[in-house]
């Protein structure tokens, strides 16, 4: 299962209102980075067939099943910091990150 806050939920929906079509938000993972794995947000205009489908707070969440298995459990945010913003990745099946936060291990 992947899931939103309510606040990451708004952000993808507003992104999705001012574009003015798509099904919903793609969750993968790509290899880079230090640690080698990094996350992956595409929107979805046509769903895959083999993806596997969640909705969380009105956002459907397509995930591949290659990826799936490296982030069944995530749970993301949207979070300010400063005068950054972005979103945040809670991901029980993460062993470990690189110094930049740019990629993970599991």
């Amino acid at each position: 299962m992947i899931e939103l806050t309510e606040r990451a939920a708004k952000h993808v929906t507003d992104y999705l209102n001012n574009r003015g079509h798509g099904e919903g938000i793609r969750v993968g993972i790509r290899t880079a980075g230090c640690s080698g794995l990094a996350y992956v947000l595409e929107f979805v205009d046509e769903p895959d067939s083999v993806d596997e489908k969640f909705e969380s707070h009105g956002v459907n969440i397509f995930v591949d099943p290659k990826s799936m298995v490296y982030l069944d459990g995530l749970l993301m945010d949207y979070v300010t910091e400063g005068l950054n913003e972005g979103f945040k990745f809670t991901n029980p099946n993460q062993k470990g990150e690189c110094g930049c936060g740019e990629s993970f291990t599991v």
